[in-house]
């Protein structure tokens, strides 16, 4: 695979780590819900670029919006580079935290992180390693 995209899934790789962090974290301590947020946010957008890539690059995968999270998460679903629909649940979780202004939605949000979508990273991480051996 080339470079950039090898880059990217590195990317993956370090935003990953840094949320893992979360997991021992208080969530009422200084920063702790923004940090999440951010890193959960970073994990997610690139994410689905490491799934887009998949899907055009090794899979030869075109005929979808490929700037479209949504449609690529669907693509990636059906071609079973992820296996949980929860993953459209992630979206829509990271797009409302775009617009928390105010904080409640994260510390609402903050178990869900942890608890489901850092696990989906996860399996992320382990089923597209084999792409990304150099």
């Amino acid at each position: 695979m080339e470079n950039r995209y090898i880059n990217r899934y590195h990317s993956f790789c370090k935003c990953l780590e840094n949320l893992k962090k979360s997991l021992r974290a208080d969530p009422k301590a200084d920063f702790v819900l923004e940090g999440t947020v951010l890193n959960f946010s970073l994990t997610f957008d690139i994410s689905w670029k490491i799934m887009k890539d998949l899907l055009t690059k090794e899979l030869g995968i075109l005929d979808f919006a490929v700037g479209s999270p949504r449609e690529t998460l669907q693509q990636a679903f059906t071609n079973q580079i992820i296996s949980h629909d929860q993953w459209m649940q992630m979206l829509r979780t990271r797009n409302q935290l775009a617009h928390d202004y105010d904080g409640n939605l994260a510390a609402e949000k903050f178990q869900d992180i942890i608890n489901v979508y850092y696990p989906l990273f996860e399996k992320l991480k382990e089923d597209v390693e084999k792409y990304y051996k150099e």
